[in-house]
């Protein structure tokens, strides 16, 4: 469906509320877009919401998460073998990170598993490896981890597997491994269906019409990716009246600076543009400063995960028009789920991932209680205008 004439579709709007708690974003949209037009937008929206879109590294079908439950008697089974687990993060400090690793100790705790170790390598390869390394000689009976390059950090991780440690990762797979024998699962948001969300939700904002940046993440990474693909396909698929006019990418470890950067550069060459979409929140902060530092704060800007400055930012219906945010306190207790059953020697889905969440202006305290499983702070809270 190419969105060039609207449909009157109320019932779909009453369905996006129900199935994702997200309704036509804030007083901008409303009164800046043709309502016939937000609503065919949340007819589309509504038919994809619930669905995962993604497919796994090698092209593994996704299952659900409710597959990875341990129960209580599983649970108790696990305590008594008296295991250890480590987590190995390729950057935290952001609301992510947190969340999947808050996520994992809970699960672990319930499960009678220590967590002997939790790293952090800033996004870096070289450091990803001495911290892998370091922790086998911990010797450990599962890891948990993200890998923050497939390729460098491959031989690390297949040392690893060739100790005995079961290998759970979060979002991205090493170069060359196979579920079943190299690793036992992983676990995702579904990138792609964000990206899919994240593109509907720019698109709503700006009526179908108008010309846009994308910053995207350039490395290989296998989420960030997909997202990209998700927005960019859905787009150029969906709205004729959206040009691309620029992309460019960002490669890190200061990626709120270099989207600045980016985006600083789009607005100075672009005098017309009207949206930038950035492949994470941590990147749309960097889109937000430049856009302030530019004087163009009707800049709409989509991006993906719910962290706190554009949930700050969707609260106050400033700049940031919506997003499709992940599950990562959830895909934490899933990670930590697969690694016992795979124990306990239950079979395991090589891939599991977790459905896109549309956020905008309306639903952002509800999504953040859904995404963190806590209420969110005051910061949060106190920034809401109706």
């Amino acid at each position: 469906m190419k969105f060039r004439a609207a449909l009157a579709v109320t019932a779909a709007v009453g369905l996006v509320a129900a199935l994702a708690g997200c309704t036509p974003a804030g007083e901008q949209a409303s009164s800046e877009v043709d309502p016939e037009i937000a609503a065919e937008i949340d007819a589309a929206l509504a038919e994809i919401t619930g669905q995962v879109l993604s497919t796994g590294p090698n092209g593994e079908e996704p299952e659900a998460v409710d597959v990875t439950e341990v129960t209580d008697e599983q649970a108790a089974q696990v305590a008594e073998l008296g295991l250890t687990a480590a987590i190995v993060m390729h950057y935290g400090g952001n609301d992510w990170a947190n969340a999947q690793i808050d996520g994992l100790n809970a699960e672990f705790e319930r499960l009678g598993i220590d967590v002997i170790a939790t790293t952090d390598a800033d996004f870096d390869p070289a450091t990803q490896v001495s911290q892998i390394e370091t922790v086998l000689t911990q010797d450990p009976d599962i890891i948990v981890s993200i890998p923050t390059d497939p390729v460098a950090t491959a031989a690390a991780y297949k040392r690893a597997a060739e100790q005995g440690v079961k290998l759970v990762f979060m979002d991205n797979v090493p170069d060359g491994f196979q579920a079943g024998r190299d690793y036992v699962s992983m676990v995702s948001a579904d990138n792609y269906g964000n990206g899919v969300t994240s593109a509907y939700l720019l698109a709503r904002a700006l009526g179908g019409e108008g010309q846009i940046g994308i910053i995207y993440h350039e490395a290989d990474f296998f989420v960030t990716k997909q997202r990209y693909e998700g927005f960019k396909d859905t787009i150029t698929a969906e709205f004729p009246g959206i040009e691309i006019v620029q992309e460019q990418g960002i490669a890190g470890p200061d990626f709120a600076g270099d989207a600045q950067g980016v985006a600083n550069a789009m607005l100075t060459k672009n005098a017309d543009l009207d949206g930038i979409w950035a492949v994470w929140d941590v990147p749309a902060e960097g889109v937000m400063a430049a856009a302030r530092e530019t004087g163009r704060t009707d800049i709409k800007i989509a991006t993906e995960d719910l962290g706190t400055n554009v949930a700050i930012a969707l609260a106050k219906d400033q700049m940031i028009v919506g997003l499709g945010a992940q599950l990562p306190y959830d895909q934490g207790v899933a990670e930590a789920d697969l690694a016992a059953l795979s124990i306990l020697g239950e079979d395991v889905p090589a891939y599991v991932a977790l459905s896109s969440l549309p956020v905008d202006h309306e639903n952002v305290l509800e999504a953040w209680k859904t995404v963190y499983r806590s209420d969110p702070p005051a910061s949060v809270t106190d920034a809401y205008v109706d």
